[in-house]
């Protein structure tokens, strides 16, 4: 996997819909240690000023003038194995740290006790001003909480954290009927033609849509063809009922939508795209309409899957994307 790989193929699990939330931060003063996780951009507004001074989009300590580091505490909405995080410094300029690190713990509390065992994931590392600094992590514990550490003091816009979320399976019985996709549960993206307008983990968010941009939507298709993505679920099962949502997509939802699915023994997500087109048909091509929900049933009988592929004709844009059915216990 490259640097770049796991900010398409994994969630970022330090979201505020996910659940998770800065629970401490050693020092705050110029920037609230909240703004770390805001799921929007980073902006710079030139001028404005609040009364401790300018006012950054980020976390920001004040400079230190005593020995030691600042840190902050990031609690996740659910536990997850972390695959890369992205520590962000845009807009910091003169006032970002020289380096930063990050470790994990498991703990059952808000803000983890002087007896937890915290794990570096990130060694120190050097930072610059105004950069996103990509960084693969190898881990398989599925952790709760994460410590940024910054050296001396300073600014980050953004912590993201890339991963797939942890479901303890052993609580869902073999008859019960669970969304297999959801993020919650631990679906997540694997690759997409095209993620012009909106990304392919949007799909699997929990609730509904809140606008336009909180979905898959495409570029405008100018050649031959149809847009498509391929998801893994979070435990392979078996689909019973699937529901597209065009919410908020009215002059740009698909015409016509249709599922493909595998049941795939050993991953390899190089190869997965290629060998999708070959999947058998879950559900054959359906009509759309704008702003709405759809609710279908397979049109094949597919058995246990673990993954499946969308295509969505020509292109366009979708909401959400549920598929329940019944997880596979042999699986």
């Amino acid at each position: 996997m490259t640097t770049h790989d796991f900010t398409r193929q994994y969630v970022n699990m330090a979201a505020p819909r996910l659940g998770a939330r800065v629970v401490y931060s050693t020092d705050d003063f110029f920037a609230a240690k909240e703004r770390l996780i805001d799921p929007e951009e980073p902006v710079f507004i030139p001028g404005k000023y609040d009364d401790n001074g300018k006012w950054m989009d980020g976390w920001e300590s004040r400079r230190k003038r005593t020995p030691g580091h600042d840190h902050c505490i990031v609690k996740l909405g659910q536990a997850g194995v972390i695959h890369g995080v992205d520590i962000d410094t845009r807009h910091f300029t003169g006032n970002y740290p020289p380096a930063a690190s990050l470790e994990a713990c498991v703990s059952n509390d808000d803000v983890p006790g002087d007896d937890a065992q915290w794990t570096e994931l990130v060694a120190r590392t050097g930072l610059a001003g105004d950069s996103q600094h990509l960084i693969a992590v190898d881990s398989s514990t599925p952790w709760t909480h994460l410590r940024l550490h910054i050296f001396p003091d300073g600014g980050v816009a953004r912590l993201r954290v890339y991963g797939r979320i942890f479901k303890d399976w052993s609580g869902v019985g073999a008859d019960e009927t669970i969304d297999l996709l959801a993020l919650e549960n631990g679906g997540r993206p694997i690759y997409a033609n095209n993620e012009h307008f909106g990304i392919v983990a949007n799909l699997m968010a929990p609730g509904k849509g809140i606008n336009m941009g909180d979905g898959w939507e495409t570029r405008r298709r100018r050649e031959p063809g149809n847009d498509w993505a391929v998801v893994e679920l979070g435990h392979a099962g078996t689909i019973e009922e699937m529901l597209i949502d065009t919410a908020y997509f009215k002059g740009n939802y698909p015409a016509f939508v249709s599922l493909q699915a595998a049941n795939i023994k050993s991953v390899n997500d190089a190869t997965l795209a290629a060998e999708s087109s070959d999947w058998t048909e879950l559900l054959s091509k359906q009509p759309l309409t704008a702003d709405a929900e759809h609710t279908f049933a397979p049109t094949t009988a597919t058995g246990a899957v673990t993954h499946v592929r969308m295509n969505i004709f020509p292109d366009g844009g979708v909401s959400r994307l549920r598929l329940f059915g019944k997880r596979d216990i042999e699986n």
